[in-house]
């Protein structure tokens, strides 16, 4: 059937870890041309979108990566590799032409997320996606049961239509920990949504509770991560997690600043 990408298929996979990693051998301060086929100029792509799908904050409003048109790389002097790319986007749903997009990411060489900087064209209407996203909000608002699903997609890619839009939340509220647990080196896809439960709250925001399985490249290796997510339509969403390969607490997503991937704090206690 047709409806929300998943996991990319497994030749693509294996073709994109045997790929040979770039950027080591870049001189301080020279920047080189990347073959747009690299897996680091892909991956750093990847990385820049999924800051994007988490800042948009809107299940309709969801990319995936088209062509990648053009990367290079420069090292930065006590920072890290920095990456500058054009590519185009597809809708994450209709795989449709989403619009162009500029950006960069910085891998620092301390252990902190990559830095982004995105400027997309749109070719979808503002206005179209936030009525889908009223659509979808006033839906599970007026559940009288909370939705609980498992297993989306199923054994076979499939997904349920009434189950679309959990899917699509899911996948914005995973790019906060996939672009924050993403290396020069480590790259994560969403591969599914083990479980998930709808909380029912008195107030105007929408809360699941998740079980996400992510897949890790180039290790091939499946990441389970819990995540709580808290949506409302025009609001940064918000995010924790922790994942069960991770020796650390919770951590916390709630929206960021247009084109910088820096200086997200911790929001505990009201907003949760």
């Amino acid at each position: 059937m047709q409806g929300l990408s998943t996991a990319p298929p497994a030749a693509f996979l294996l073709l994109l870890s045997a790929l040979p990693m770039p950027a080591a051998s870049v001189l301080p301060g020279a920047e080189r041309e990347l073959s747009p086929g690299s897996r680091g100029a892909a991956g750093a792509a990847r990385v820049a979108l999924q800051y994007l799908n988490f800042q948009a904050a809107s299940p309709g409003a969801l990319r995936a990566l088209g062509q990648l048109r053009k990367a290079t790389v420069k090292s930065i002097p006590d920072s890290g590799h920095k990456y500058y790319l054009q590519f185009s986007t597809e809708d994450y749903k209709s795989g449709e032409n989403a619009g162009s997009c500029l950006a960069t990411v910085l891998y620092p060489k301390k252990k902190s997320p990559p830095v982004v900087n995105i400027k997309c064209m749109d070719t979808k209407d503002q206005k179209q996606i936030q009525e889908e996203d009223n659509r979808l909000y006033q839906k599970m608002r007026h559940q009288t049961k909370p939705i609980i699903g498992n297993n989306i997609p199923d054994s076979y890619g499939n997904i349920e239509p009434a189950l679309e839009p959990v899917w699509a939340l899911a996948v914005a509220g995973s790019s906060y920990i996939m672009w924050e647990k993403s290396t020069e080196k480590l790259g994560y896809f969403m591969a599914q949504v083990k479980s998930v439960k709808q909380w029912i709250r008195k107030d105007d925001f929408i809360e699941f509770d998740y079980t996400v399985l992510l897949h890790e490249i180039p290790t091939q290796e499946i990441i389970s991560c819990h995540m709580r997510l808290i949506w409302l339509p025009g609001h940064p969403l918000k995010v924790k997690y922790f994942c069960a390969s991770e020796n650390q607490g919770l951590k916390d997503g709630s929206g960021m600043e247009s084109g910088s991937a820096a200086g997200i704090l911790p929001e505990r206690g009201a907003n949760f």
